[in-house]
């Protein structure tokens, strides 16, 4: 990621594939692991979603971990 914008932009579009079932959970757990080094508040929610799926990385997952996923996600593209 390049910029703040971009991160946000990328978060909202991951988070609504992933809550509509168009995106698998591991592909959002290592796009999550990919992203960089970011400015706090952003880098924060960054590190903390990481972290989150670094615990919560093995399958089948229950529906208060997905809800997890999608609140961690949403957090990276709140402004």
């Amino acid at each position: 990621m390049k910029s703040i914008n971009d991160l946000v932009a990328s978060a909202k579009t991951v988070c609504e594939r992933y809550r509509a079932g168009r995106m698998e959970r591991e592909t959002v757990r290592e796009w999550v692991l990919r992203l960089g080094a970011y400015p706090s508040p952003h880098g924060d929610r960054v590190r903390e979603a990481a972290e989150w799926f670094r615990l919560h990385n093995r399958e089948p997952v229950s529906e208060d971990i997905v809800l997890g996923d999608i609140d961690r996600l949403e957090a990276i593209s709140a402004p």
